[in-house]
């Protein structure tokens, strides 16, 4: 069921490609593939949904624990969050501190733990260590796979799909 639903673009309006980053500050896709969109089919959008969505999920999932996924969705529902379902668990947490990570004081109350060595960080900063571990995770899979040259001779230049 998953492959009939559409998949819509990543992009949240804070797009760094335009002054030169070749991964995006904000959807954290590469320049080729923020440009080329609207032309990629829909099993090209799903790689690379998946791929963003596993490399946020590895991200938060080492900062935090769900303890009740049942409590998370229903909170997501409560404050009225929008949240991928078939994305990772981990990514509607991630979700849900974009949200509101300011106003969470007492995260199993939304079904989820910190991590014992980052229980003493605000849950605003470990959004934002989040974030950018997210991007740099992005950057790196970037300059290995598709900026560098391969031992068969592609010239490892932005190619137009994934």
């Amino acid at each position: 069921m998953s492959s009939l639903i559409a998949i819509k673009t990543p992009c949240i309006g804070v797009c760094s490609t335009g002054i030169g980053d070749v991964v995006c500050r904000g959807c954290k896709r590469f320049t080729h593939e923020v440009i080329n969109w609207n032309g990629y089919s829909q099993e090209q959008k799903r790689a690379i949904d998946q791929r963003l969505a596993q490399f946020l999920a590895l991200c938060v999932a080492n900062k935090f624990r769900i303890m009740d996924l049942k409590l998370l969705h229903w909170q997501l529902e409560v404050q009225k969050i929008r949240y991928q379902a078939d994305h990772d668990p981990y990514c509607h947490v991630f979700v849900l501190l974009k949200a509101g990570a300011a106003q969470i004081t007492a995260p199993e109350q939304f079904g989820f733990e910190v991590l014992a060595p980052f229980r003493r960080v605000p849950l605003v900063d470990l959004r934002d260590q989040i974030d950018e571990e997210f991007w740099v995770l992005s950057s790196a899979h970037y300059d290995r796979y598709i900026a560098t040259a391969d031992m068969f001779g592609d010239n490892g230049i932005e190619q137009a799909a994934p």
